[in-house]
């Protein structure tokens, strides 16, 4: 009888998990981009098709948001890593002008970035990324108030599926939102 018992509530569980689908919060296409990276290579969205990937728009020289939305989007990958996740983190510069795949480079080096699935992206002028944030993740982007280097931008992680269509958003500076995403990745997934 107690075998029983564990017998349905391992299969409970088991249906349910099978069951379970992704809450969507948005639904917009990725206009196309082939942008640099910090290996100075392309990227493309055509390059992202047929993969799950998770994108944020950063610069390096930010003093407020950046700092705990790229700490988090590390802690993302590393425990996407232990989770065996496969899926591509792509972090947009919104200051081309000075963040070049060099600057890039050494900032993801600052954050111990594993470079085989976390792009940073520049090769851009600001009219371009203000577009793609815009119109494909319907995230504001302002250039500096006058006197200042710090870009205004959203502050959100965004999921975006195999086909190029952004389908979730989450919240980048709360560290609550890393295991949203790692429970939403194990559904697209698994």
């Amino acid at each position: 009888m107690k075998r029983l018992r564990i017998l349905m509530v391992v299969l409970t569980i088991f249906l349910v998990a099978c069951g379970q689908e992704l809450e969507t919060n948005m639904s917009k296409q990725v206009m196309g981009f082939e942008f640099t990276t910090q290996d100075q290579e392309t990227l493309s969205l055509e390059e992202l098709k047929g993969e799950w990937w998770i994108a944020d728009f950063i610069f390096t020289n930010c003093t407020t948001v950046c700092l705990p939305m790229t700490s988090n989007m590390s802690k993302l990958q590393d425990k996407m890593k232990e989770e065996n996740l496969d899926a591509q983190l792509i972090s947009f510069s919104v200051d081309p002008e000075y963040d070049t795949p060099e600057v890039l480079k050494e900032y993801a080096e600052s954050y111990q970035a594993d470079l085989e699935n976390w792009a940073f992206l520049t090769g851009y002028d600001f009219q371009t990324i203000k577009e793609l944030s815009v119109n494909s993740f319907m995230s504001a982007l302002e250039k500096p108030p006058e006197g200042s280097n710090q870009v205004m931008h959203g502050t959100r992680f965004y999921l975006v599926n195999p086909e190029g269509e952004v389908v979730k958003n989450y919240k980048g500076v709360e560290i609550e939102s890393i295991e949203q995403i790692i429970n939403d990745l194990k559904i697209v997934l698994k």
